[in-house]
């Protein structure tokens, strides 16, 4: 990479279709073994690879090779509970509290899935005491990293938060966002990759937090703040042909499935582009002005990466694999009436599915290899 470069790896959310975050990072691993990434920032469940990332001590390629072996062994009660008695006791409890008129002794479940076998499997991968993630302190103070973002949006306060634990941090406040310097914790994680109403919300402090993609609209403006000058975004959304667009993706009316998959796409891939699209308008305008005139203005190289077939789609070939109560929940939500379901892709840690887009994504850093090389060099 070029001298004096700042290289920021940006990931968007998306649930399991992180996995292929995964497989991207490791085709890159392949050919670049030492490339050293000083800035990362994630949300949502790009949050636990960048956690992972900043965590690692090793070598990329060797770090990105242990994160593609975390994916293909996770299964989906590694992440929630699946039996029969959690899933229908939580259904159950709401059920109850939305025809009890709020009654105060109806009790609500905090989620439709219980998550703590993701909490559990995170503090025992990067927590510490406490659930400190304590090898990020050491990789910054030996240079290996600069900074790590995760970001939350608190339902409390009904901000975006980012949480940054990295060296000369200078907090920012803009519309609705925030960045608060911190010691990263696995809860933090959890917060920011807790899917809104799936997943029950995270305490962090005094504030309940969820989903960062939920109010994050500027997905790269942490790797921005931060000091990056280059910037690798890695999208979970496919780019679809004009036909594949005019296609209708249901016949009768649209399911509570294809709604939520619209409504998750909007919160967790819409502003991705957009920001990549405003990203790559400034930089045009700041090339155009004389440099001792850009007022604090940079230009930053981006490379945006997403994958080459519709995981939406992909899921549907794997969900009668789903373990048997969840899919009987799922499937009551109408996921096998839509032809890409991008609400199921989100959920299904199913793990014939996450090698499936670890593959992919390993085929898709091969097919742009090139690219990849020639963005790293300049």
């Amino acid at each position: 990479m070029a001298d004096g470069a700042q290289l920021a790896v940006v990931m968007s959310g998306g649930g399991a279709r992180a996995a292929y975050q995964a497989g991207l990072l490791h085709a890159i691993g392949r050919r670049h073994p030492r490339l050293r990434v000083p800035i990362i920032a994630g949300v949502s469940a790009g949050a636990i690879n960048a956690a992972w990332m900043a965590s690692s001590c090793d070598e990329y390629g060797q770090t990105m090779e242990e994160l593609v072996e975390l994916w293909r062994s996770l299964k989906v009660d590694n992440i929630f509970r699946v039996d029969a008695w959690s899933l229908s006791g939580r259904v159950l409890r709401t059920g109850i509290k939305l025809v009890s008129g709020g009654a105060r002794r109806a009790s609500t479940a905090q989620g439709f899935v219980d998550t703590e076998p993701l909490r559990e499997l995170l503090s025992g991968l990067v927590g510490g005491e406490g659930g400190v993630l304590e090898r990020i302190a050491p990789n910054i103070e030996s240079k290996k990293l600069r900074a790590v973002a995760l970001t939350g949006a608190s339902y409390s306060t009904g901000e975006s938060v980012t949480w940054v634990q990295g060296s000369e941090v200078a907090p920012w406040e803009r519309a609705q966002r925030v960045c608060v310097p911190c010691t990263l914790t696995v809860e933090h994680i959890m917060a920011s990759a807790s899917l809104p109403i799936f997943f029950p919300a995270v305490r962090v402090g005094a504030h309940w937090y969820g989903d960062g993609g939920m109010r994050l609209t500027a997905p790269l403006s942490p790797a921005v703040h931060l000091g990056a000058t280059k910037i690798i975004a890695i999208s979970t959304r496919s780019a679809r042909t004009r036909s594949e667009r005019s296609r209708p993706m249901v016949e009768n009316y649209p399911p509570a499935a294809q709604v939520a998959g619209a409504l998750f796409n909007s919160i967790f891939l819409d502003q991705f582009d957009g920001d990549a699209l405003q990203l790559e308008r400034t930089n045009e305008l700041v090339a155009r002005i004389p440099p001792d005139q850009r007022a604090g203005l940079r230009p930053i190289d981006l490379l945006v990466l997403r994958p080459s077939r519709d995981l939406g789609k992909l899921a549907n070939d794997h969900e009668p694999k789903l373990p048997r109560a969840f899919r009987f929940l799922t499937r009551g939500l109408g996921t096998r009436e839509t032809r890409s379901n991008d609400l199921l892709s989100l959920v299904m840690f199913q793990h014939d599915y996450l090698s499936r887009l670890v593959e992919l994504g390993v085929a898709d850093g091969e097919a742009r290899a090139g690219e990849i090389e020639e963005f790293l060099a300049r």
